[in-house]
């Protein structure tokens, strides 16, 4: 029971506080860690053989998620030693900042303001949000690519790291959220990355196979689409995972969503408006909600089972 009481702690405080300090966030300190053995790994100044970058790659990674999983580990070890309110308040308070929620939802309804005023402001609001060049997108372009970010992330930020935490607890959250960051920091196909980041890449995509469908299952759960239509969207993205969610979300509103050059979702629906922001919003709080009920069966059911 204290970890139920946790992870809905951790959604309150996500709800009502949002993300804690840089300076106090997990996640910042995996990407500091990221960032420092990366220069180490992959020198921008230099090339490794293929094969000396993919060792060192998969070392330097798998040297970050042991300690990650330990530190989270101890937290777990410690919330043992306390009263079953106390522990819940510990593992709730080290959950939330490995769910983001709330900031995923406050950046894509802030692209859409910020499109209300002009196309630059749009533009520079959504480079926040996502990592491609947003220098030549249209006013529609910016908005598909703003939804198709919350989609994509609500996985990433949400349905994954509780799928994780009702499994195997706190470590299993944090190692994802490692896991999920490393991906966007390393998993480049360009000369500095494509060897050194492929196996935080790989790891990253199999982390997240099962949760990217359970995303797109909750996003499409009380509608009419069917589960072939969404996969056939989601194959026409390069991503393993990342297209179920965007996919299903497409079809959810009816609308296109594209990146340029890469794929198009939905290809026969019409182009998104500043309402469909709002939609896919209520429909992306409604899936927080139903995999957060989700993951508290699951360790009801993990607690029964012990």
């Amino acid at each position: 029971m204290a970890s139920v009481a946790a992870l809905w702690l951790a959604l309150a405080i996500d709800r009502w506080l949002g993300e804690p300090p840089a300076r106090w966030h997990p996640v910042v300190w995996m990407g500091g860690y990221l960032g420092w053995i990366g220069d180490r790994v992959a020198p921008p100044d230099r090339a490794r053989h293929p094969f000396a970058s993919f060792c060192w790659g998969a070392v330097a990674w798998c040297v970050g998620a042991s300690l990650v999983g330990a530190i989270a580990g101890g937290f777990g070890l410690m919330a043992e030693t306390l009263p079953a309110w106390a522990a819940a308040l510990w593992i709730g308070f080290a959950l939330k900042p490995l769910l983001a929620w709330r900031m995923l939802r406050d950046e894509v309804l802030a692209v859409e303001a910020a499109l209300g005023r002009s196309l630059d402001e749009g533009r520079t609001q959504l480079g926040r949000l996502v990592s491609r060049d947003v220098s030549a997108l249209s006013a529609v372009e910016v908005r598909e690519s703003a939804i198709e970010s919350l989609a994509e992330n609500l996985n990433d930020s949400m349905v994954a790291p509780l799928f994780w935490f009702a499994l195997l607890g706190l470590p299993g959250a944090a190692i994802y959220r490692f896991a999920n960051t490393a991906d966007a920091m390393w998993g480049y196909r360009n000369a500095r990355w494509e060897w050194a980041g492929k196996w935080a890449a790989r790891v990253d995509d199999v982390l997240s196979w099962v949760p990217a469908r359970i995303t797109a299952a909750l996003l499409a759960a009380g509608s009419s689409l069917q589960f072939a239509s969404c996969r056939h969207e989601a194959h026409r993205t390069p991503s393993p995972n990342g297209g179920w969610p965007m996919g299903t979300m497409a079809l959810l509103l009816g609308v296109r969503l594209a990146k340029p050059g890469v794929y198009v979702l939905n290809e026969q629906g019409r182009e998104a408006v500043a309402s469909d922001t709002a939609r896919a919003i209520a429909c992306a709080s409604r899936v927080v909600v139903l995999s957060a009920i989700g993951a508290t069966l699951v360790v009801l059911a993990r607690a029964g089972w012990a």
